[in-house]
């Protein structure tokens, strides 16, 4: 199997360091989210990968070869960085033809993609008639066109609506199903979660994680319980006997960190606590990637005066 490996991998642009000595390997059968501030090297490093830029040292390589070095190379590595890069006067059909006769790939193959990306039905049309979520599905078409073993998607979900959003989610998880390398860059924390196995996280150009998901959160955030009630002092009295501390809220909820909400309701119905609210609060993505990367910014607001 294909992984995409990177050794010291190191891009400097003038003055500017984008990718900083980065070694990380992106291994076959899982879907690996790549995540990071603007500015973090994320483009960037994809760019070398698929030899659009020249590392400043340090290497990129697709089951150890550069990509500059692979023959009819969509046969083995698919990407999608660009969703605008289709010329706007071919139909869809025509474009992916185009790639497809640039690599040896059968015709048959290109009416294969479009039907599973969902664009048959508007293959004969120009492309610059295509919304952006059109535009996205004919990208990811054209980096399945060669069945590549490792597959490269930027920002797969931009300009998708709901259905294209459960439908992509699908498509990444049957592909590393299928034993390819998934590397998906997003900004979007919610989504990542719902298909990602693993995490690569950059920031200012450097390697801040790399690591199972669920690894990832649970190190960063601890669950708790979500509480609402009519007597405070009631409530901190039964959880303090426990061992247990309540934070309060300005909304007027609690929260009991690192607790399951099985615990603190059996808790508060023997002391008979009136609850108008009893919820588990899980760790979520979105929580351990702000806690890591708040000190990596480029760009910081500054917080809104109320």
């Amino acid at each position: 199997m294909t992984s995409i490996d990177l050794k010291d991998l190191t891009k400097d642009y003038g003055a500017r360091r984008a990718v900083d000595h980065l070694t990380v390997r992106v291994r076959p059968g899982r879907v690996t989210g790549f995540l990071g501030p603007n500015g973090a090297g994320k483009s960037t490093t994809m760019r070398l990968v698929l030899g659009l830029d020249r590392p400043t040292s340090g290497s990129a390589t697709l089951g150890g070869r550069p990509y500059a070095t692979l023959p009819e190379p969509l046969r083995h590595v698919g990407a999608l960085l660009d969703p605008q890069a289709a010329h706007g006067s071919r139909t869809g059909r025509d474009h992916l033809r185009v790639l497809a006769a640039a690599n040896r790939i059968p015709d048959r193959r290109v009416d294969e993609v479009l039907e599973r990306t969902g664009i048959a039905s508007v293959a004969r049309r120009r492309v610059r008639t295509y919304s952006l979520g059109m535009r996205q599905r004919l990208g990811i078409a054209a980096a399945l066109l060669g069945d590549p073993g490792v597959v490269m998607l930027d920002e797969p979900s931009n300009g998708l609506d709901p259905e294209g959003i459960v439908w992509i989610r699908t498509l990444l998880r049957r592909l590393a199903e299928e034993g390819r390398t998934v590397l998906v860059s997003s900004h979007l924390m919610n989504e990542t979660a719902s298909f990602a196995d693993h995490l690569v996280v950059l920031g200012r150009g450097r390697l801040l994680a790399d690591t199972p998901l669920r690894d990832f959160v649970h190190a960063r955030v601890r669950p708790g319980v979500r509480i609402r009630t009519t007597d405070a002092a009631a409530l901190e009295a039964a959880l303090s006997r426990h061992g247990h501390r309540a934070a309060p809220h300005a909304d007027g909820h609690w929260t009991v960190v690192g607790a399951r909400v099985d615990d603190i309701g059996r808790i508060t119905s023997a002391a008979g606590v009136p609850l108008l609210e009893l919820a588990a609060e899980e760790a979520t993505l979105e929580q351990a990637y702000l806690d890591l990367t708040a000190a990596e910014t480029e760009f910081t607001a500054r917080p809104q005066e109320v």
